[in-house]
C-alpha cells in the first residue's frame, strides 16, 4: 500500500502543480501583448489588462513556486533509489530549470514594480523575458519527463552508471515532440480559459470594449496551438509508437497485433476478455498514424509481457478525454477564424457560449495527457530500465504524508481561488460584473 500511497501523493501534486506551471508560460504573453497593444494605440483597457494579468501572473507564480518546491522535495523523499541513479544523468536540464525559474522570478518582479521606473522598451522587454523564461522552465523538465519514457544518455556496468552523456539525455528522442506538444497545451489550455472568462461577460454585454479587447488577446494566444495540437499530437504518437510499444497499445485499447490495425473512437478496454469493447474502428488507421502506413504491422498487448502492460483502462480513457478536446478546441478555432474573417466574432451567441464552456476543458485534456504519460509508463519508472516498485522509498506510514499534502493543497487551492477573486474579479472595470 506505500507504494500505492506514495504514486497517489506525487500524482496530487503534479495535478496540482501543473495548473500553475502552464499559467506561468502562457499569462506573461497576454500581458505583454495588452502592453504591447497599449503603447501602440494608448487605449486605456489594455493598460488595464496588462496590469490586472501581470498581478494575477503573480499569484499564480508564487503558487506554483511553492508547490513545485513540494514536488522537489517528494522526489527526494518518496523516490530515492531513482535520484541515486537518475541524478546524474538528470541533473542538468533539472538545473537549466532553476536557472529559468530565477530569471522568470526576477523579471517578473521588475515587471510589477517597473511601470514607471523602467523605459516602455525595457518594460516590454522584462516581460518578454518573463515568458521566455517560463516557457523554458517548462521544456527543461519535460525533458526529463521525456527521458523517463526514453532513457539514453548512459550505460550500466556492473551496477554503476557509466559513460553519462547529460546533452544525449536531455536531448532523447522523445524530448522535441514532448515539448512542443506540452507549450501548445499550455498556451491553448490558459488562452481559451481566459476568453472563456470575457465571453461569459460579453455574453451580458457584447458591446464592453474592455472585455472584447481582452476576449481577442487570449483567443489570439489560445487557439492558434490548438490548431497546431493535432500535428504535434501525431509527432509525438509517432515517436511512442517506436519507444514505447506497450503504452501505444493501450492508448488505443489495441489487444492483437495485426496490420491495418484501427483507430478506435471511444471504446471500453476489457483486460480480461482482451477485447476493446463498443468502439467505432477505423480500419488502417492506428497503422498509418503510427508509421505513414495503413497497412502496417502494430504490436497489441498480447505479445507483450503481462507484467509490463500498463493500466489499460484509465490511460485509454484518458487518451480518448485528451484527443477529444484537443479536436474540439480545433475545431473552435476554425469557427474563430471563420467568424472573424466574417467580422462576426462578437456578433455569434452560441461562439460566445462555446467558448464559455470550453473554459476548463483545456486544463482536463492537460491532466488528462498527464495521466496518460505517467500511467502509461507504469510499471516502470524510468522505461525498461527501473521499476516503480524499485525506486519507491522503504520507508512506512507514507498515507500521512498523502493526507497531509491532501489538506495543504485543498487550502492552497481555496487561498489562491480567494486572491483571484480579490484581485482580479472584484476589482474589474464598472459594468463589467
Amino acid at each position: 500500500m506505500d507504494l500505492i500511497y506514495a504514486r497517489w501523493q506525487m500524482g496530487l501534486s503534479l495535478g496540482f502543480h501543473i495548473i500553475f506551471a502552464v499559467i506561468g508560460m502562457a499569462m506573461p504573453i497576454m500581458m505583454v501583448a495588452a502592453e504591447i497593444a497599449w503603447l501602440r494605440t494608448r487605449r486605456s483597457e489594455y493598460l488595464d489588462l496588462a496590469k490586472r494579468w501581470a498581478r494575477g501572473t503573480a499569484i499564480l507564480f508564487a503558487v506554483g513556486a511553492v508547490s513545485g518546491t513540494v514536488l522537489s522535495f517528494e522526489l527526494g523523499l518518496l523516490w530515492p533509489t531513482f535520484m541515486a541513479f537518475a541524478g546524474p544523468i538528470i541533473g542538468m536540464p533539472f538545473s537549466l530549470e532553476g536557472f529559468a525559474f530565477f530569471l522568470e522570478a526576477i523579471f517578473i518582479g521588475l515587471y510589477l514594480y517597473g511601470w514607471d521606473r523602467l523605459r516602455p522598451s525595457a518594460h516590454v522587454c522584462a516581460g518578454v523575458i518573463v515568458a521566455l523564461s517560463g516557457a523554458l522552465s517548462g521544456a527543461f523538465v519535460v525533458t526529463v519527463n521525456a527521458w523517463m519514457n526514453t532513457p539514453v544518455g548512459f550505460r550500466v556496468e556492473s551496477g554503476t552508471l557509466v559513460e553519462v552523456d547529460p546533452f544525449a539525455a536531455m536531448f532523447n528522442p522523445a524530448a522535441g515532440a514532448q515539448v512542443v506538444h506540452m507549450l501548445l497545451a499550455a498556451y491553448s489550455a490558459v488562452g481559451v480559459a481566459v476568453a472563456g472568462i470575457h465571453a461569459r461577460l460579453l455574453l451580458r454585454d457584447p458591446t464592453h470594449a474592455f472585455h472584447r479587447r481582452a476576449f481577442v488577446i487570449a483567443l489570439v494566444v489560445g487557439l492558434p496551438p490548438a490548431l497546431a495540437q493535432p500535428l504535434a499530437g501525431d509527432w509525438a504518437g509517432k515517436v511512442l509508437a517506436h519507444t514505447q510499444p506497450a503504452k501505444f497499445a493501450a492508448l488505443e485499447g489495441h489487444f492483437d497485433t495485426k496490420t491495418y490495425a484501427p483507430v478506435r473512437i471511444g471504446g471500453i478496454p476489457d483486460v480480461d476478455a482482451q477485447e476493446t469493447r463498443y468502439s467505432i474502428e477505423i480500419p488502417g488507421g492506428l497503422s498509418f498514424l503510427a508509421f505513414g502506413d495503413p497497412s502496417a504491422r502494430v504490436v497489441g498487448l498480447k505479445d507483450l509481457p503481462r507484467d509490463e502492460w500498463p493500466p489499460v483502462l484509465p490511460v485509454h480513457i484518458a487518451f480518448q478525454v485528451m484527443v477529444g478536446i484537443g479536436s474540439w478546441l480545433a475545431l473552435l478555432a476554425l469557427w474563430a477564424g471563420l467568424l472573424w474573417w466574417q467580422r462576426r466574432l462578437f456578433d455569434s451567441r452560441l461562439f460566445l457560449t462555446a467558448v464559455f464552456c470550453s473554459t476548463a476543458l483545456g486544463f482536463v485534456a492537460i491532466e488528462a495527457g498527464w495521466i496518460v504519460t505517467e500511467l502509461g509508463r507504469q510499471p516502470w519508472i524510468v522505461q525498461g530500465v527501473m521499476r516503480t516498485s524499485d525506486a519507491v522509498t522503504p520507508m512506512p506510514g507514507l498515507i500521512v504524508p498523502f493526507m497531509l499534502f491532501t489538506l495543504i493543497y485543498i487550502v492552497l487551492a481555496a487561498v489562491v481561488i480567494a486572491l483571484i477573486r480579490r484581485t482580479i474579479v472584484e476589482t474589474a472595470p464598472r459594468g463589467a460584473q
